[in-house]
């Protein structure tokens, strides 16, 4: 993890940078905001930005979003002062943290920023050949795509591959390729010269040059317009970008690996993915199970979940009761491990008793899955209404409620209820969609500009 602290803090900020090292961070220390800006753009990234509470919170935040540079930043000053407190929360901090540093406080927002953890669960014989299969691999230089559903944990798979690899010293650097706009991808991942384009108030080196010597992550990258796929095949071939506005190659050494939840074999016969770039991902392909082909780690897997969010929430710690461990066997995890994971957290908010209880378990869709795994011997209604009338009569006034309204309204509704019930996920909604997630983001764009609030992740 590489933690940028920025500002003096009276001889305090070294204590902090020491706990942080302690723990397993790289730590950066820039003067002021201006220095840190610099720095982000030449490529000194970092995964949080710990900043002093006499610094110019507000403009760093609003210039770091102006330069589509995404990193939290937290807050941090000498004694409890609550206004300053509250006023860098007001201007976009993540959170405050009082000095002289805790050193529990400073680890548990280590934790929370990067989530990692360095253990892989897979006691399920679908699981260990994938892990054994990593293992074998990840000291290599091959490119590496990782396939599998949505919510299976591909990117945490290629973080466990570049632990194991030879770059461990480097960084790992990982870039959403559905989330970011087509028009800014290009500049996220190869960089920018100065005025290159509006907004572009300085030179900014991308991804890629901050990969350098390690690992680059291109999550998703079947979303990738066709027009910059070209690019990224020059890139990844000769070992060398440009960035925009520059007519000068820039040499690169880093190792790839990307994910998708498509089938990109058929996104190549559709010609929507470009077969060469394809094949030159496709060096070692590792698909990841879903969760329902990995069965017996759902307890294990479960139990983890209960323990993270306990700790989390000051809630002391909780095993899983039979009638609950079975209520999560019997799911279909349509949303594999990241379904499972909230549903989780939710279980250790709501329990009321010693053990996480059957009733804590709350799954979406359970209920459906009960009324389609029912026996078919049912005695005949008397009334002679066959099943599907009789569900057609208890839904009755459903298709009424949409007269009278547009399908746009509609499909409005659709698309909003579906991103709440997954938690913001845009990647995951698009799936239970059946839409692209590019399709979804620019939805999502247009309602935002008719003033509509859109759920965040």
């Amino acid at each position: 993890m590489r933690l940028m602290i920025i500002g003096q803090l009276e001889g305090y900020i070294s204590a902090a940078g020491k706990i942080a090292l302690q723990r397993g961070a790289k730590v950066i220390h820039c003067e002021d905001a201006e220095q840190a800006l610099g720095a982000l753009r030449n490529g000194k990234g970092a995964d949080l930005v710990m900043i002093d509470v006499k610094q110019k919170i507000g403009e760093f935040i609003t210039a770091l979003k102006e330069e589509r540079i995404h990193v939290p930043v937290v807050a941090c000053g000498i004694g409890s002062d609550a206004r300053s407190a509250v006023k860098a929360i007001q201007e976009g901090a993540k959170e405050y943290i009082p000095l002289p540093p805790d050193a529990e406080l400073i680890a548990a927002v280590i934790e929370a920023v990067t989530e990692e953890n360095n253990n892989m669960i897979a006691g399920d014989p679908a699981m260990k050949s994938v892990v054994v299969m990593a293992d074998k691999i990840a000291p290599s230089e091959a490119t590496v795509l990782i396939t599998g559903e949505s919510g299976t944990g591909k990117e945490v798979m290629s973080r466990y591959i570049h632990r194991k690899s030879k770059r461990v010293s480097g960084p790992f650097i990982a870039v959403n390729c559905a989330a970011i706009p087509e028009n800014l991808l290009e500049s996220e991942l190869f960089g920018h010269e100065k005025g290159a384009f509006t907004g572009a108030v300085g030179r900014r080196l991308g991804k890629f040059e901050e990969a350098n010597g390690g690992t680059l992550l291109l999550d998703e990258v079947s979303e990738m317009h066709p027009l910059l796929q070209a690019k990224l095949l020059r890139a990844i071939q000769e070992r060398e970008i440009t960035r925009i506005g520059s007519n000068d190659a820039v040499k690169v050494d880093v190792r790839i690996i990307a994910t998708s939840n498509r089938n990109l074999e058929e996104s190549v016969n559709k010609g929507e993915f470009r077969e060469d770039l394809y094949f030159r991902l496709n060096v070692v392909n590792i698909r990841l199970p879903s969760l329902r082909e990995r069965k017996t780690d759902l307890a294990q897997l479960s139990q983890f979940f209960v323990d993270k969010f306990s700790e989390q929430n000051g809630i002391n710690k909780k095993k899983i009761s039979a009638e609950a461990a079975a209520k999560i066997s019997a799911h279909h995890w349509r949303g594999n491990i990241r379904e499972l994971e909230n549903t989780m957290h939710r279980a250790v908010l709501m329990s009321m008793q010693n053990e996480i209880e059957a009733d804590a378990v709350h799954i979406a869709g359970m209920a459906g899955q009960a009324a389609a795994a029912a026996p078919a011997t049912k005695a005949p209604d008397p009334s002679g209404v066959s099943s599907a009338e009789s569900s057609a009569v208890k839904n009755e006034g459903a298709v009424e409620t949409l007269v009278g309204r547009t399908i746009a309204d509609v499909e409005r509704q659709m698309i909003l209820n579906t991103l709440d019930h997954c938690l913001g996920n845009r990647t995951h909604a698009a799936n239970i969609l059946g839409i692209s997630i590019r399709t979804l983001r620019n939805k999502l764009a247009q309602y935002r500009d008719e003033g509509i609030d859109i759920p965040e992740a």
